[in-house]
C-alpha cells in the first residue's frame, strides 16, 4: 500500500467520526494493488476474493457496490495479467482530443480542429498546413 501521510490520516479522523470515508479509502488502494501482482492466476484469485470481501454488511453501501462491480468483472480484470494489454493509449488520445476541444471555442472548420489536435500532440501533418488559409 502506498505511504499514507499524516494529515491525510488525521483529516479522517476529524471529519470522518464512523470510518465509512476511510473504508472505502483503504479499498480503492486495496483495488489499485490488484495491478502490483505480477501472477495472473494470484491475480484472479486475489480479484475474486477482494470482491467477495467487500460484499460485507459490515462495509458502506459504496463498497459493497464496488465489491459487486468487480465479483461482476473479476475475469475481465484477471485478463488484464494473462495479455498484459491496456487501453491506456486510446484514452491519452482521447484525453488530448478533449482538451484541445476545450479550447477550441469558434473553430468553425473541422480541418481546424484537426490541425490543433495534431499540433497539439506534437505529431502534425505538415501538408494540411498548406490547405488552411488564415483570416
Amino acid at each position: 500500500m502506498r505511504a499514507v501521510s499524516t494529515k491525510l490520516l488525521s483529516l479522517l479522523e476529524a471529519g470522518d467520526p464512523r470510518g465509512e470515508v476511510r473504508m472505502a479509502w483503504h479499498a480503492k488502494e486495496t483495488v489499485r494493488g490488484i495491478y502490483d501482482i505480477d501472477d495472473s492466476g494470484l491475480a484472479g484469485e486475489f480479484v475474486l476474493r477482494l470482491g467477495h470481501d467487500l460484499l460485507d454488511d459490515s462495509c458502506p453501501p459504496e463498497v459493497r457496490q464496488l465489491g459487486r462491480t468487480i465479483v461482476r468483472w473479476a475475469n475481465q480484470i484477471a485478463a488484464r495479467h494473462q495479455a498484459y494489454l491496456s487501453n491506456r493509449p486510446t484514452e491519452a488520445i482521447n484525453n488530448l482530443i478533449k482538451r484541445v476541444k476545450r479550447v477550441a471555442f469558434g473553430f468553425r472548420h473541422f480541418a481546424h480542429y484537426q490541425i490543433r489536435a495534431l499540433l497539439y500532440a506534437g505529431k502534425p501533418n505538415w501538408d494540411l498546413l498548406a490547405t488552411i488559409t488564415p483570416r
